[in-house]
């Protein structure tokens, strides 16, 4: 079964497993041995006379000196006591392994005097041999220690050791398997706990998959775990947000084309009726709903293609003055038109610039019409350009009705404006070409910034706006 939890769980049980099999194995094999030396220890009771002797040597003598001849005249005499039953009496056994007995002496300060098993005595007592030796004492003070031992291999565990190392080999057995257990128990709980998040954020991906871009998910879990519940809220966020400006985008573009064409529709529809005459005044009129759409269109294209970052520049080096001056000059005439003073303050030795003339041109059209729109009679439009940095900045200023400061963030959304209900009206005649799509700002930003520049507005509500643009320099 390929689920996380799954193999979350049995790593858990076999970790543990691992571990207790492990801890009861060393466990096992010290016990074994630790008994093994306590018996290879385990003869001091049998030469309580011994210790008495020494005690009273070193009472009359105050040293040990000659207590090697003492010493080397004790004889081991085996065991009265009969083995236990169960228990071989062939030589090897415990109680029969005498001649392999060994004493060692030692002085207050552990130095060896005396070991039957060398002859030679020399250097100190191991720490084993502390461990096990006898102390003697006079007046209750230690003058020497008194060491009998006999070989490790020769410690054979007898029925009650033996009994104790089975039942403490079964108690490991038994708690190596309630540690698994409890261990497949634990790991399931945590691998649960850990997956869940990730099982509720499946959910949430196969609603989102759905179009349900309302969905969110609870941020919890590890650290890991939290920052992807909280990225995947945030995708959310902004799908939901996206697919909203979708909708809105859809239905503003539906009546775009609506206006337009039902224009055409019964215009055409009341020349067939003969309501109107098939004159060049009615042909304007078609034709200039046609530049609309075709405009409406245009701009669809190009942000389409910007969004999906197909957007053909021809960059070059540009002499952005001279796009500003002919721009200027070509819309002059419709600003006297409108009564509005149109200003152009550019510097002769301005530098070039790195960018596409004509989507230069394109965007300095969309900004002066749009100030023109919004512009009176008696107003005034000017366009400027300057270095700063390493980019010309270009500003479009106008003395208009301005924009609130709730609508400046709004300003450069799709087919978003200010006042809906103004926006929606249409005029007739030779005004027409004036109407806005609401695509225009968008166009301009998606080329601007497409060409390494950056567009933003400042406004006042009452005392105008003006738009500002950076293009890099060549």
């Amino acid at each position: 079964m390929n689920r996380l939890w799954v193999r979350l769980t049995l790593a858990f049980a076999l970790v543990i497993l691992v571990a207790v099999a492990a801890i009861g194995l060393l466990a096992d094999l010290t016990a074994g041995q630790a008994f093994r030396q306590y018996l290879s220890y385990g003869d001091i009771a049998r030469f309580q006379n011994l210790t008495d002797n020494l005690s009273n040597y070193y009472e009359a003598n105050g040293s040990w000196d000659g207590v090697e001849q003492i010493l080397s005249q004790v004889r081991i005499v085996p065991a009265p006591a009969a083995p236990a039953p169960g228990m071989d009496r062939r030589p090897g056994t415990l109680d029969w392994m005498n001649d392999q007995v060994t004493i060692i002496f030692a002085d207050v300060d552990r130095n060896v005097l005396y070991d039957s098993a060398s002859g030679a005595p020399d250097g100190k007592l191991t720490r084993t041999e502390r461990a096990a030796a006898q102390e003697i004492l006079v007046e209750d003070q230690v003058v020497g220690y008194l060491v009998v031992s006999r070989p490790l291999q020769s410690a054979i565990l007898g029925p009650l050791e033996q009994a104790f190392v089975v039942r403490l080999r079964w108690l490991l057995v038994i708690g190596g398997l309630l540690a698994g257990v409890l261990g497949v128990l634990l790991g399931l709980a945590l691998s649960r706990n850990l997956t869940a998040p990730l099982q509720r954020l499946a959910v949430a991906a196969r609603a989102v998959a759905r179009r349900d871009f309302s969905q969110r998910v609870e941020v919890e879990g590890s650290a890991e775990i939290a920052e992807v519940a909280q990225a995947f809220n945030e995708m959310t966020s902004a799908l939901e947000r996206s697919e909203a400006q979708r909708q809105n985008m859809v239905a503003d573009v539906a009546h775009e084309l609506r206006t337009p064409l039902s224009v055409v529709q019964g215009n055409l529809r009341a020349i067939l009726d003969d309501v109107f005459p098939l004159d060049k005044t009615e042909i304007s009129r078609l034709y200039d709903e046609t530049r609309l759409l075709s405009r409406l269109v245009d701009d669809l294209r190009e942000l389409a293609l910007a969004d999906a970052g197909q957007l053909r520049l021809n960059l070059q080096t540009t002499d952005a003055g001279r796009v500003i001056r002919t721009l200027a000059d070509n819309l002059s005439i419709v600003a006297e038109a409108q009564e509005v003073a149109l200003e152009v303050q550019v510097p002769d030795e301005l530098v070039p610039v790195r960018a596409d003339p004509d989507r230069l041109a394109q965007v300095l059209r969309n900004l002066l019409v749009n100030a023109l729109h919004h512009t009176g009679p008696g107003g005034r439009i000017v366009v400027s350009a300057r270095q700063a940095g390493d980019a010309i900045q270009v500003s479009v200023a106008d003395t208009g009705e301005g924009i609130a400061p709730e609508d400046l963030p709004h300003v450069f959304e799709r087919l978003w404006r200010a006042d809906r209900a103004r926006s929606f009206s249409r005029q007739a005649g030779a005004e027409r070409w004036a109407r806005r799509s609401g695509l225009g700002l968008s166009v301009a930003q998606s080329l601007i910034e497409a060409q390494g520049g950056h567009i933003w507005v400042e406004s006042e509500l009452g005392r105008g706006s003006t738009f500002h643009f950076t293009v890099p320099l060549a």
